[in-house]
């Protein structure tokens, strides 16, 4: 790729002839034309048809190209950019292409802005070509092609130590086996009636024993290599007369590096029907294992066995794919084809021997290592965060804290708010510069120390700063100033209960008592062992992409509640948490259900979140508002509202806690 052509194209009508002509190098560009092609949601392609200036046929130079570029629509943008996803394809083209062989188009250009996810790729056209079609299934001879050439891409790098240590092919799976329960559970509610018991059986297998099953297929003992991850006919484009190619394979933006065989199994489970599948076999994988080339050193029953192994893939991805898109007619019949025929694959081949017993798995913990900082990837939103709160219902006082370092910004939040029934709402936001030491901020006006004092038992912050009082909070969301006051923090977190760590994310949470001192404006509030939560998260935070409503309840009886109910644009909910007993026994949540109320500014006025398996429902009403406003470098704004509130359950107990939606303005309804 030429270093000429640095201006990375976002839209098609931002192309030159210039631009392309330094960009192609095969002579220079008179004209072109350009019509939209494909339906797709995360990315944009566009047909480019050029006109050379020296109009002597060349047969090397392209008559067309295709332009790839992110979304217009700014959420489906962002999600792509959040994911990786634009990252990933573009290093596929830049870093790894170029040493494959196979069906791969050439990269003319590619080029990414991190910070903002606009991305170009400049790529060779298959056409003239033929797409195929999951639904119908390949021929004979496609399949063949489609393996001999997944061969020649995974053989040259089956075992590559760089691209097993690099970041960008190894983020972490946010799919575990509590996130492929929920989403099973709404795929049995729509096709139950549509699925053979026999297939059921299978599916019902691999879920519950999903986490075991993905950390046995992760050791490092199974073959790891180049994983397209979505090797399937809809990606795939056979030549006809007059391509430059047989075949090309599309959408390298799932790239990973993984299991080797998974792309092989996830393409012979479904591309043809069950019989012609089971005639053609073992022919299949001999096409695949003699195209790998000598140098990959497997053996042919080295291939079918991590076939077998891998033959759950498309099971598993019939499932998730098909509560993770827009659903239509296509969609179901192409979802139900896919699990019919992997299913049968797995069956087949007896992998259900390869699988671990089902068996619920165990809340995590975190380490005394996590309370420690952790060294940022290169994301522009990659952030370390650290909040805390408290609530005294007797004082009729809440409060919150919250320091958040965006390391690639340069910056670190500090947010301090108090509210209560009667009382205005104080906050100290400040916005300031990253600073050295992540325990210590001093600037203008602000002066923070906090500490894990004991990991996993104590959490210590000490703040004094000039802050603003609200008698209406809803101001604090329009970005509004407010009256001068000094608040001082000095309190301690002291851990009430059984810490737990996520499993879809870098994060922790804690239920505590809290003691100490707040000082506002003269007056100083005394608190002894009053319920609060903290938490601590590390990695790539979008408060600009997604919504959510977190919560973190404590009830007399010495039970603790904590839920999140994520609400990604493209995505089904999905949720994360806990009951926690007075015993400090954890309840996971598969679901946390709501109903929620605003006014007419934006501030909640009352909830009511259901907890299932635990079948808790508690009623919340808000004593206190204290929101935050957050923008963007970009301009995007989301408002963090958080409220202190009552709780009462169905089943006759009370206590208080905190409550939080981040609701991005773009996306509200």
């Amino acid at each position: 790729m030429p270093a000429d052509t640095e201006h990375i194209i976002e839209r098609p009508s931002e192309l030159t002839t210039s631009w392309l002509t330094a960009a192609i190098g095969a002579g220079d560009i008179a004209d072109f034309s350009v019509e939209r092609i494909g339906t797709g949601q995360m990315s944009e392609c566009y047909r480019v048809q050029l006109r050379y200036t020296d109009e002597t046929a060349d047969p090397d130079r392209p008559d067309s190209v295709i332009l790839k570029v992110a979304a217009g629509d700014p959420v489906s943008r962002q999600t792509g950019a959040a994911l990786g996803l634009y990252e990933r394809e573009v290093r596929f083209y830049a870093d790894i292409a170029s040493r494959l062989g196979g069906p791969i188009a050439p990269c003319y250009h590619g080029a990414i802005d991190a910070a903002t996810g606009v991305f170009d790729l400049l790529l060779g056209d298959a056409g003239p070509a033929v797409v195929g079609d999951e639904i119908a299934g390949a021929t004979i001879e496609q399949a063949t092609l489609a393996v001999a050439e997944l061969g020649r891409l995974h053989g040259p790098l089956l075992g590559d130590a760089s691209l097993a240590a690099a970041p960008w092919l190894n983020r972490d799976s946010p799919l575990n086996q509590a996130m492929i329960t929920g989403l099973y559970a709404g795929f049995i509610d729509r096709y139950a009636d549509q699925i053979a018991p026999e297939h059921r059986a299978v599916c019902e297998h691999l879920v519950g024993a999903f986490d075991d099953y993905a950390a046995a297929e992760a050791e490092s003992g199974r073959i790891h290599g180049l994983v397209h991850g979505d090797y399937r006919l809809d990606n795939m484009l056979f030549g006809t007369d007059g391509a430059d190619r047989a075949l090309t394979v599309v959408d390298w933006q799932t790239v990973s590096w993984g299991p080797a065989l998974t792309d092989l199994a996830y393409f012979i489970g479904c591309a043809l029907p069950t019989a012609q599948r089971r005639e053609h076999y073992d022919a299949l994988l001999r096409a695949y294992h003699e195209a790998l080339g000598p140098q990959a050193a497997l053996t042919l029953a080295d291939v079918a066995e991590g076939v077998r192994r891998q033959s759950f893939f498309g099971v598993m991805m019939a499932i998730v794919s098909s509560m993770l898109v827009e659903r239509t007619e296509r969609g179901d019949r192409m979802f139900m084809t896919m699990l019919q025929r992997n299913c049968d694959h797995a069956l087949d081949t007896d992998a259900l021997a390869t699988l671990p017993a089902p068996a619920a798995p165990q809340p995590l913990q975190p380490s005394e290592d996590d309370e420690g900082t952790h060294t940022p990837t290169a994301e522009p939103l990659w952030s370390e965060s650290w909040y805390a709160d408290f609530v005294d219902a007797a004082q009729g006082l809440g409060g919150w804290f919250r320091i958040g370092l965006i390391a690639n910004q340069q910056t670190a939040w500090v947010q301090a708010l108090l509210c209560g029934p009667d009382l205005p709402t104080v906050a100290v936001a400040a916005d300031v510069p990253l600073p050295p030491d992540p325990w210590v901020v001093r600037a203008d006006g602000l002066e923070l120390g906090h500490a894990a004092s004991t990991p996993l038992q104590c959490y210590r912050v000490d703040l004094r700063g000039q802050g603003q009082s609200y008698s209406d909070p809803s101001a604090l969301l329009r970005g509004e100033a407010g009256t001068p006051v000094e608040l001082t923090m000095d309190l301690v977190w002291a851990t009430d209960g059984t810490p737990y760590k996520y499993r879809i994310t870098t994060r922790y949470e804690i239920p505590c008592t809290v003691s100490g001192t707040v000082t506002v404006d003269g007056k100083t509030y005394e608190f002894d062992s009053v319920a609060g939560q903290r938490d601590h998260s590390w990695g790539v935070r979008d408060w600009w992409s997604m919504n959510w409503v977190w919560s973190a309840l404590h009830l007399d009886d010495g039970t603790h509640v904590h839920g999140v109910n994520m609400r990604i644009p493209g995505v089904p909910n999905f949720s994360v948490g806990y009951v926690q007993d007075p015993k400090g026994a954890l309840t996971e949540l598969d679901a946390v259900n709501t109903r929620e109320s605003f006014d007419i500014n934006g501030l909640p006025v009352d909830a009511t979140l259901v907890f299932d398996p635990a079948d808790l429902t508690t009623n919340l009403e808000v004593h206190g508002n204290a929101p935050v406003r957050l923008t963007a470098e970009d301009g995007r704004v989301s408002e963090f509202a958080r409220a202190w509130v009552g709780v009462n359950t169905a089943d006759g107990r009370s206590g208080v806690g905190w409550i939080e939606w981040n609701r991005n303005l773009e996306q509200r309804t």
